[in-house]
Order: structure tokens, then sequence, then C-alpha cells
């Protein structure tokens, strides 16, 4: 098994629900996610998310915060990542499933009603008691740090 890698969730929230896709051709496949994928070099874990909710869905985010990380090891696919789950409101544009080689569908659903099956690096968020819509500390953003 090679060293970790980073992946970012992007949380995101529009009308009390958060949008998941259902996964495919990839690890995880038929589970369902978040938008997201891996840090690129240089990326902050906010400007990652903005980028991969435009990539996946063509609609724009506002407001990312960094608000949890899991430590998910897939032992079947032999891949480890710590996953950076950014929250963040819907701004603007209509999701048009835009990668449909990694995903089936898109949908809103509520934080009480997920589908089934979870992505493991939800899985393990669920485990926190995470919950995007309570207020919960946060995680200062990257650039604040180096600021």
């Amino acid at each position: 098994m090679e060293r970790p890698k980073v992946g970012v969730g992007a949380i995101i929230r529009r009308n009390g629900k958060v949008l998941l896709s259902k996964r495919k051709n990839t690890h995880g496949e038929g589970s369902w996610s978040f938008a997201g994928g891996h840090l690129e070099f240089k990326e902050t874990p906010e400007e990652c998310a903005a980028r991969e909710a435009m990539e996946e869905t063509g609609i724009t985010i506002k407001n990312q915060y960094i608000a949890a990380l899991t430590n998910d090891i897939f032992e079947k696919e032999g891949k480890h990542y710590i996953t950076i789950f950014v929250v963040s409101d819907y701004e603007s544009g209509e999701v048009v499933l835009k990668e449909p080689e990694v995903a089936e569908e898109w949908g809103w659903f509520s934080w009480d009603s997920l589908p089934q099956p979870l992505f493991m690096p939800i899985q393990n968020l669920l485990k926190q008691k995470f919950n995007p819509f309570k207020q919960q500390a946060r995680i200062s953003s990257m650039q604040e740090q180096i600021q």
C-alpha cells in the first residue's frame, strides 16, 4: 500500500438538503458520495471543493469552510485516503451530470434520510456524529493558517 492521498468531499447545502451522486467505474462503485476528488498541488481544500463542484455538476458554491476529516482505508482496493470535508452553500447553476463515466446520477437528499449505501468516507463521517446543518467547530481555512 502506498502513502495516503488527500481527497476532498464537498458537502453542498441547499434548502435543507445535500447533493450526492451515485458512483460508478471507481472505488466505492454503487455507493453515494459528495462532489469531490483529489486535492491538487498548491490548491486549498476550499478551492478544490469549488473546482470539483463545477467540474462534476456545473454549479457554483459559496461560503466554503473545512468542517471535518476522516481516515479512510479501502482494503480491497489497496487505497488509503485522508478525506477533508468542506461544507458549502449552493450559489448558482443547474445540476448537470457532467462526468457520466464516474457518476450515474445526482440528487438532493435530507441529512436524516441519506440514500444507501453511502461511500465509506461518509460512513466514517457519520460515526463522528457530524451534521452540516448544526453549529459545529469550524476548522480554520488553510488560507487563514498561512497568512
